[in-house]
């Protein structure tokens, strides 16, 4: 029971994956919160760094052009791998122009390059995400998933933690840069990686665009499980939209500190969540840790109140950040199956970037009203509501029980 999901999974694809999770992390960062942390050096106000979360709207809109990578490919790396190459050589060169830019002379020209840099990632996203529904089978979901978040998460912590270090001592400019570099790799994980054998490709751009849409909305309640998708994490997106801020100006953290505390501790604490929700996803099966993990990272949202009446305590702090990530890691793991559960092999990259684009909803845009909200009401109320908005996500789940009939996972047929 233990080793089986380890023998169905192929070493190599295991490494591959792992790297693509990495190519696909590390851009998320430097246009969101290590964005917004050279931002609030800069000096902007709450409401400034709450729009600033509009940055990654191309996250909630890639499931518009996610047909037209599924309709054409490239001739050389056939569909995913050249699409994959492709928008992984544009991260290199738009990571790099941010680079060169001051927030406090230009913010407008950073933000419209971060604008450019989230599509050419939401774009690597959507290629990424229909390479590995393609190539990861219903046995060894649940740990590629932990592979791929694995990778995913480590580079999060390169370009929000180590990012962070090397800008609090060399300036963010030689760190966007070192970034940038560091994309390599996922295109050396490009390179190795084999194009997967699908056995329909659209032949048309109509062929690509409705079937995808209309297969998915003809399942049984459809459109309350995109509902769900949208709400799932909404409590976390909402808490978390401002934890720089936070961290910067009223526990009056460096940089330095922020890297070393917050981001390391974060990574080990996820990693070790998204192992336990990947070991624990067959054993649960997958409503009941969509339903444990969900309460979970719920909950570890009131954590934080007591850092709003403590101040800067490390103990407390580092508690905060453990329990968080890793039900979030969990979380995350659970609910990555479920999307993926979800889409027909036909039309991986449209509906598994809609299923996701979804999920990025909360993110992108519950930011500018969390800006507003934590200036006028307080961190505590702030933190409190991010537990609130976690509530509907899992009475949508509790209400699917007995609704949805699709097959989740074999434990719950």
């Amino acid at each position: 029971m233990k080793t089986f999901v380890l023998k169905s999974l192929p070493h190599p694809i295991f490494f591959l994956i792992f790297l693509l999770g990495f190519s696909s992390g590390l851009p998320l960062a430097l246009t969101g919160a290590t964005l917004q942390f050279w931002y609030t050096a800069a000096g902007f106000s709450l409401v400034s760094l709450g729009l600033l979360n509009l940055v990654g709207q191309a996250y909630t809109f890639k499931f518009i052009w996610a047909p037209l990578m599924d309709r054409f490919k490239w001739p050389l790396f056939g569909r995913r791998r050249g699409w994959m190459l492709c928008t992984q050589i544009l991260l290199i060169a738009s990571l790099s122009a941010m680079a060169f830019v001051d927030p406090a002379e230009h913010p407008w020209r950073l933000a419209l390059l971060g604008i450019l840099t989230a599509f050419f990632s939401a774009s690597q996203d959507i290629a990424v995400d229909a390479y590995r529904t393609d190539v990861l089978t219903t046995n060894n979901l649940g740990l590629g998933n932990a592979f791929f978040t694995t990778g995913y998460r480590l580079a999060v912590l390169v370009s929000g933690g180590i990012g962070l270090i090397f800008a609090g001592y060399l300036g963010f400019k030689v760190m966007y840069l070192l970034m940038a570099a560091l994309m390599l790799l996922g295109v050396l994980g490009t390179l190795m990686g084999k194009e997967p054998i699908c056995s329909h490709t659209p032949k048309t751009l109509q062929e690509a665009l409705i079937p995808p849409f209309k297969v998915f909305l003809q399942k049984p309640l459809a459109w309350i499980v995109l509902i769900f998708i949208v709400f799932y994490k909404l409590g976390d997106a909402f808490a978390f939209s401002l934890l720089g801020p936070f961290l910067m100006r009223t526990l009056h953290l460096s940089l330095q500190e922020i890297g070393t505390v917050y981001k390391t501790v974060g990574l080990l604490a996820t990693l070790t969540g998204a192992f336990i929700g990947g070991v624990y996803l067959k054993r649960l099966g997958l409503y009941r840790a969509l339903l444990i993990f969900g309460i979970l990272q719920g909950v570890s949202t009131l954590f934080f109140i007591l850092l709003t009446c403590s101040g800067k305590s490390y103990p407390l702090l580092i508690a905060a950040i453990v329990i968080e990530n890793l039900t979030s890691g969990m979380g995350t793991i659970a609910f990555l199956s479920f999307l993926m559960h979800l889409c027909d092999h036909h039309y991986s990259a449209t509906q598994f970037a809609l299923l996701s684009s979804l999920s990025a909803v909360g993110r992108v845009y519950i930011g500018p009203f969390a800006g507003f909200f934590a200036e006028r009401y307080g961190w505590a109320d702030y933190f409190f509501m991010g537990f609130l908005l976690s509530l509907p996500g899992l009475f949508l789940l509790w209400w699917l029980k007995k609704r949805v009939k699709w097959p989740f996972v074999k434990s719950e047929k």
